[in-house]
């Protein structure tokens, strides 16, 4: 029985290694097959065409040590194919990267790319680190930023490091992450924290929206302010308590001053006035990142903002 998948066109049985245990069944397959889309995994997930230990599992579960998957006949690239992420965006990732070890990478993520292929993305963050770093093979994202957003983005390059950091994540204070919004209006001094339950709605277009209610799930977020331009706009500090999707900027529109660019959740004639700036993009970064590593070394990191940013913020009037 493999525990390496083969690229054939016959069906394959995979021994799951007990130092990949607790591993879920969407990102070890993401891992073995290398070259495969996201969304030709949820599909053979979905169409039972993987099975566990001859049962049918979902994209959550997690594999035990010994479990037996049965992988259906597929065509992946081959080593030779040509390269999925293209040179120039390779390098700009490359620069980006702000801290690297044995164990963990932290790129500066530029906005407007993705974290991962899928919807109709071929490749994201994940996918050009593989490309970049062919002999990591346990390369996984420990956590996700939209794809407009920029900011410290971190990546594991070891499973050992992939869970101590989701158990801090999991952990009160465990791990102090922190952005910066630039928002419409004259922040509330009185919002300090921003505690309001999320609800996921997913569109009929498919497009993946949420909204404060209170049949969500519970989200808190903690706010500074940072420095007003008169009641036009502020720069914001925030810090994220829980970790929902969309968080902070369902948590900036909810207490009344939308984040500047945001398409789904922003002020359409705000956002243009800031486009007219030359601000092109959602105004979220995340600034700096504090974390305990496996060693307990603590490591405090920090990543600047892109011109564009620091161009719209210079043609700013302070209060």
């Amino acid at each position: 029985m493999n525990s390496k998948p083969q690229n054939t066109q016959s069906v394959q049985m995979l021994q799951v290694p007990e130092e990949l245990a607790g591993q879920r069944i969407d990102n070890y397959l993401r891992t073995q097959l290398k070259g495969a889309p996201k969304t030709l995994i949820y599909r053979i997930l979905r169409k039972g065409e993987v099975r566990v230990n001859k049962g049918r599992v979902k994209p959550e579960y997690r594999l035990q040590a010994g479990d037996v998957v049965r992988v259906p006949p597929m065509r992946l690239p081959e080593p030779n194919d040509p390269p999925v992420v293209a040179q120039p965006l390779l390098e700009r990732l490359e620069q980006a990267i702000v801290y690297e070890d044995k164990g963990l990478l932290v790129v500066n993520k530029p906005a407007g790319i993705a974290v991962h292929g899928g919807s109709g993305l071929s490749f994201g963050v994940i996918e050009a680190f593989r490309q970049l770093r062919p002999d990591a093979k346990e390369l996984e994202l420990v956590h996700r930023l939209d794809r407009d957003t920029s900011g410290l983005l971190m990546i594991a390059k070891k499973r050992s490091m992939l869970r101590h950091l989701h158990a801090a994540l999991r952990a009160e204070g465990g791990v102090d992450k922190r952005y910066w919004a630039l928002v419409r209006g004259s922040w509330p001094s009185s919002a300090r924290k921003v505690h309001a339950p999320l609800l996921k709605n997913t569109l009929r277009s498919g497009e993946r929206m949420v909204e404060v209610n209170p049949e969500g799930k519970e989200a808190l977020t903690l706010f500074r302010v940072l420095r007003r331009f008169g009641r036009y706009a502020t720069l914001v500090e925030a810090s994220p308590i829980t970790g929902r999707t969309h968080q902070i900027r369902v948590h900036a529109k909810h207490a009344g001053c939308p984040i500047a660019g945001d398409a789904k959740y922003g002020e359409e004639n705000f956002d243009k006035e800031i486009r007219d700036l030359g601000g092109k993009r959602l105004f979220l970064h995340a600034v700096s990142l504090n974390i305990t590593l496996p060693d307990g070394t603590e490591l405090k990191l920090e990543a600047p903002v892109d011109e564009m940013w620091d161009a719209v913020m210079g043609q700013l009037k302070d209060d």
